[in-house]
């Protein structure tokens, strides 16, 4: 069953950057996996990275995007950019993601961003992300950092009209079961705003 946050939490927008506040997210730790999902421009990296910064840990950020295009180079470096203002430590790793998860602190928090690119990255190198996938829970599982997976929600628009579109979503969507079913925490964004689909966000302080 859906569970709205609401009550004193709040989301607002300042000179283009997105800014939560309220008690609820002055958080004091975090499960060992989070999901955090939704749609395109959903807000949902903004929130998964509150959820890390607000930890009090050293926040640590797997990057999972490539720069194939202009368009993305320029995307990459204003967050790369963004990144360093707030002293994230930023690993670049389009694929192999256990091996950057070893290397890791129990002083340390983690973002995963996203498991989108991170699929379509192995489809590129043609790996087998079920595999794959089985690898990195494992990973997980035996990380001293919480982790925080952000990913793309693919199932609620129209039906693409290219065979290898609807193996993509289809595949999206399996691994976002696969990611939940592991998971402590799921949470979905939606308009900038969190429903938790299963556990709770830690409690607050004050």
């Amino acid at each position: 069953m859906f569970r709205i946050l609401c009550g004193s939490i709040g989301v607002t927008r300042q000179h283009d950057e997105w800014i939560t506040f309220g008690e609820e997210f002055l958080l004091t730790g975090l499960a060992g996996l989070t999901l955090v999902f939704g749609g395109a421009a959903s807000g949902k990296s903004r929130f998964g990275e509150d959820l890390v910064l607000n930890t009090g840990l050293s926040p640590v950020y797997l990057a999972t995007a490539q720069a194939h295009d202009a368009e993305m180079e320029v995307k990459i470096a204003k967050h790369k950019s963004a990144r360093a203002a707030a002293q994230w430590r930023t690993v670049e790793v389009p694929t192999d993601i256990p091996a950057a998860l070893t290397q890791l602190h129990k002083s340390e928090a983690v973002l995963i961003d996203c498991a989108t690119l991170w699929l379509a990255n192995l489809g590129m190198a043609k790996r087998d992300w079920r595999a794959e996938w089985a690898a990195l829970a494992r990973a997980i599982a035996a990380c001293s950092a919480p982790v925080v997976i952000i990913s793309n929600e693919l199932g609620m628009g129209v039906v693409p009209d290219h065979p290898l579109s609807r193996a993509f979503r289809q595949d999206q969507g399996e691994l976002n079961q696969a990611i939940a079913a592991a998971a402590d925490l799921v949470v979905m964004v939606a308009a900038g705003l969190p429903l938790v689909l299963k556990g709770q966000l830690p409690k607050g302080q004050g």
